[in-house]
């Protein structure tokens, strides 16, 4: 499997839209990389890009994007909110799918000792690549920020891990980069009614991990209170893992908190969203909305919308897309812009660009079927059939969720609706899995022939094919008759009105059960292991006899209301 990591290079330009196309574009040189965001801001002077592919390839296109940088922007005369040291600022990695983060700290270092090396940038290494602890924080690699970056490199404990140390004619053009190796980071700012930025700030101690300096009394004018050593005494802010800063954004004529989420599993979006929203309103302000810079993780939005829907008392149980949409309104995400989430969630970028069937509309899922290609087959129909059939077991327990005179019962359809969801996303997913396992033994069957070698590895993958042709569709018998719960559990005691609807749900899930145990059937004709094949049928007949067994029993319950 390919390891795959992510890059999201910060540079000092927001405002030339040609100088960041160039820039950007440079990543695309390597072939399998894969550009996924240019994220410019005009009053940070400062653009996020960010691509991912396999690690070498990876660290090819990151050197030559900053090697770019160095040649088009000149931090002589840079200027910008955001605090900054070099052309190409920040160039993080993190690890997306089938590498450690241990292997990621390696390929960052590799590609801090190319750039300090061959383009003569001076390069601090912070966070997980960090090679004293001291270094760890990125703002202690970036105090100072560029105006500061001559002494800092004089200083022996600031010299930097690689490049020059000295603050010659190309660096005084480029200035430093930091490269890490990282988890996600999630940059979030958020929008006030204000256009102060001392209050912004306020709120901003109140939540980040860093906090404020400990004055006498509180107040803002007190005396620091100092520690033994004469060392000014923080008082943490609520959460671990944040980083705020209050600035004001010239081009909204709004003050923003700017926060950093370095750790998405301590301290939530939604949370730092809550408290922020509390603070400022303790203070006479109010959140009018705030905005995501760059990609952010799918679980970070579901994880969101399923909190405010808590809040709400809503169901859970609705689909994936519909909870982000929650999200998206709720923490206000487009009001600066419109926040397109196949755009913005890291997964639905990283999806395959192939066809799937289920994206296509219902006419043309039938369209496709009746062609004269025999794929999606039976096995593709009954899985969608089952799909179809929980879906309805599911509209069911989000009626019943949300019936007047029922409000306190919505946790408990809730969770129906939850666990219908899931046999659904499993059957959909199947849609595709059936359709794949019969392409792939046509590819078996595809397999040369022209020697004894060639016709045993041939029939080795047709047998492997053959029996991935017979589970998929078994896997599809089991879900759809596991999914039948829901239809049962909502013809009982689910919204009366809607009782049908579980009844047509419970038909067309031991549809998918009947269908889909036909293609088990026919597939293992060609299977060679006569003793799996005894096993798999005699468990796909009692999979079918119980699914019919509790189709009558639900449809009972759904005679007995109707009548």
């Amino acid at each position: 499997m390919k390891q795959i990591i992510e890059c999201v290079p910060n540079i000092s330009e927001g405002l030339d839209t040609n100088k960041i196309k160039i820039i950007a574009s440079e990543v695309e040189k390597i072939d399998g990389i894969k550009l996924l965001n240019i994220d410019p801001g005009k009053a940070t002077n400062r653009t996020v890009i960010t691509f991912v592919g396999e690690p070498q390839k990876v660290i090819d296109a990151a050197f030559l994007l900053i090697k770019k940088s160095q040649e088009l922007i000149d931090m002589r005369n840079h200027s910008g909110e955001h605090p900054r040291m070099g052309a190409t600022d920040v160039c993080p990695l993190v690890p997306i799918s089938n590498i450690s983060m241990t292997e990621c700290v390696k390929w960052a270092h590799k590609l801090g000792k190319r750039v300090g090396e061959e383009l003569n940038i001076p390069v601090y290494h912070y966070e997980e690549a960090a090679k004293e602890e001291k270094r760890r924080n990125l703002a202690n690699c970036r105090q100072g920020e560029y105006e500061g970056l001559s002494k800092k490199l004089e200083n022996k404990n600031w010299r930097p891990d690689y490049g020059p140390n000295k603050f010659n004619k190309s660096v005084e053009k480029s200035g430093a980069t930091a490269i890490s190796a990282r988890d996600f980071l999630v940059a979030y700012n958020i929008n006030l009614n204000t256009t102060s930025t001392r209050r912004a700030n306020a709120v901003a101690f109140d939540i980040r991990e860093a906090g404020r300096i400990k004055r006498e009394g509180g107040s803002l004018n007190g005396k620091i209170i100092e520690d033994k050593d004469g060392n000014p005494i923080k008082e943490p802010g609520l959460f671990k893992s944040v980083k705020g800063i209050g600035w004001y954004i010239e081009e909204y004529g709004i003050a923003q908190i700017s926060y950093n989420l370095t750790n998405i599993n301590t301290a939530s979006l939604h949370d730092v969203f809550d408290k922020t929203c509390e603070r400022a309103n303790l203070r006479g302000m109010r959140v009018t909305g705030s905005e995501l810079v760059g990609l952010v993780p799918k679980k970070v939005l579901v994880d969101a919308g399923k909190h405010f829907l808590k809040k709400q008392k809503r169901s859970l149980g609705i689909s994936e897309n519909e909870i982000i949409k929650i999200a998206v309104k709720t923490l206000g995400l487009d009001e600066l812009a419109p926040f397109n989430i196949k755009e913005r969630v890291i997964e639905y970028m990283l999806d395959d660009l192939d066809n799937k069937l289920i994206d296509l509309s219902l006419s043309d899922f039938a369209n496709e079927t009746a062609s004269e290609s025999p794929a999606p087959g039976g096995g593709s129909i009954a899985a969608y059939c089952g799909s179809i059939g929980v879906a309805l077991g599911t509209m069911v327990a989000n009626l019943s969720s949300h019936k007047r005179g029922w409000d306190d019962r919505w946790e408990e359809f809730s969770i129906w609706a939850e666990k219908g969801m899931q046999y659904q996303k499993t059957l959909l997913e199947l849609v595709d899995e059936d359709t794949d396992a019969f392409n792939k033994i046509m590819d078996a069957f595809r397999l040369p022939k022209d020697s004894d070698d060639a016709i045993s590895k041939r029939n080795e993958e047709i047998q492997k094919a053959t029996k991935n042709a017979i589970l998929t569709p078994f896997k599809v018998m089991t879900t759809a008759f596991n999914s039948m719960e829901v239809m049962k559990a909502m013809a009982e005691i689910g919204n009366p009105n809607s009782v049908t609807d579980a009844g047509v749900g419970a038909l067309c899930a031991r549809t998918s059960v009947i269908g889909a145990f036909l293609n088990v059937k026919i597939n293992c004709a060609d299977y060679e292991d006569k003793k799996f094949v005894k096993d798999i049928t005699e468990k796909g007949q009692k999979l079918v006899d119980e699914a019919c067994k509790l189709e009558n029993e639900i449809m009972k319950i759904t005679y007995s209301k109707i009548n």
